[in-house]
């Protein structure tokens, strides 16, 4: 069994925003239960979505209204490499993988978030994230907009950029914002997603250490990695949930990716509220308190005070 994260539940936070603060007793319609799926992805796409199917089932148990998986699930992560044979892995969305999460949703009544290898025509692909509701229907994708091109994340080999904007999703469950990994360290991204009436932003991901690198610069890269998300949860005063894989994958051989795990959420005044280990497989089910939002956003007004009227240029490239 794996050990229990240490979680910590938002409605019970202490908000010390003003003197005037008063404690209140949450109600149901309040909360917002978030499920995170930590897992490890193996190379068999049918063993990983078993495994995704067993966490979401646990999730549901534990009263997730909404539960996320993490970047790529399907598939050991394969742009380690440029290679033409991992184009099979891609599937049309929607398709067989979000029929079986969409007859699941249903069985549990949750909200599902599933990030897929899209082949959306020949010789074009996408990063996508499917999201489904809890009546089973596909309500639609989100398509990675960023992607990076580093070492051992050769992602422009494989996937186009999104050409479907930015979206907040209306569900059962509340407004969600879906973006996808690299995704995340543009606050533009998290501004824009937001600003259609987010209350939750999910990133899945896969993001870990090059092991030859991760003495000397793992614990900054890991920082760096919350710190921006936390920023984008402070700055739109919305939570921010970052879903991460665990596990040492070297699909291509040579020394791979060793994934660092720490799935988290981060609350409206970007502290972390809950937090998965580096190593093990973990569901974080977490109560995100709605009414937090606007406390922050009254007290710390930046939607109030942003200067719409003053940010000519932020569309160029460069203001050279």
């Amino acid at each position: 069994m794996p050990k229990k994260a240490k979680t910590t539940n938002s409605s019970k936070l202490s908000v010390k925003a003003s003197k005037k603060t008063k404690t209140v007793k949450k109600t149901t319609k309040d909360l917002l239960r978030v499920g995170l799926v930590q897992m490890r992805c193996v190379s068999s796409p049918a063993e990983n979505l078993k495994t995704a199917v067993r966490l979401i089932r646990d999730a549901a148990k534990k009263g997730a209204m909404v539960v996320c998986l993490p970047e790529l699930f399907l598939s050991e992560y394969f742009c380690q490499s440029e290679d033409h044979e991992y184009f099979k892995l891609a599937e049309v969305i929607p398709g067989p993988t979000t029929n079986v999460l969409g007859k699941l949703a249903k069985d549990l009544g949750v909200v599902i978030i599933a990030s897929l290898f899209e082949r959306r025509a020949p010789g074009l692909y996408h990063n996508t994230t499917a999201v489904i509701e809890a009546d089973g229907k596909y309500l639609g994708k989100y398509r990675k907009m960023h992607i990076p091109d580093d070492p051992l994340f050769y992602e422009k080999f494989y996937f186009t950029p999104g050409d479907l904007g930015f979206r907040n999703w209306k569900t059962s469950a509340g407004d969600l914002g879906v973006l996808i990994c690299w995704d995340q360290w543009y606050p533009e991204a998290a501004r824009l997603t937001a600003l259609q009436g987010s209350e939750v932003l999910f990133y899945p991901t896969a993001i870990g250490w090059h092991p030859s690198e991760k003495n000397q610069y793992g614990v900054n890269q890991k920082a760096a990695w919350q710190l921006a998300q936390r920023a984008h949860a402070l700055a739109n005063g919305c939570y921010v949930c970052g879903v991460n894989r665990i596990g040492h994958e070297a699909p291509a051989g040579g020394d791979g990716l060793e994934f660092w795990g720490g799935t988290f959420v981060a609350a409206p005044n970007g502290q972390i509220i809950a937090e998965a280990p580096t190593d093990k497989e973990t569901v974080l089910v977490v109560d995100l308190d709605r009414g937090f939002m606007d406390t922050q956003r009254t007290h710390w007004p930046f939607l109030r005070d942003r200067r719409i009227d003053a940010y000519e240029g932020i569309e160029k490239r460069f203001l050279d």
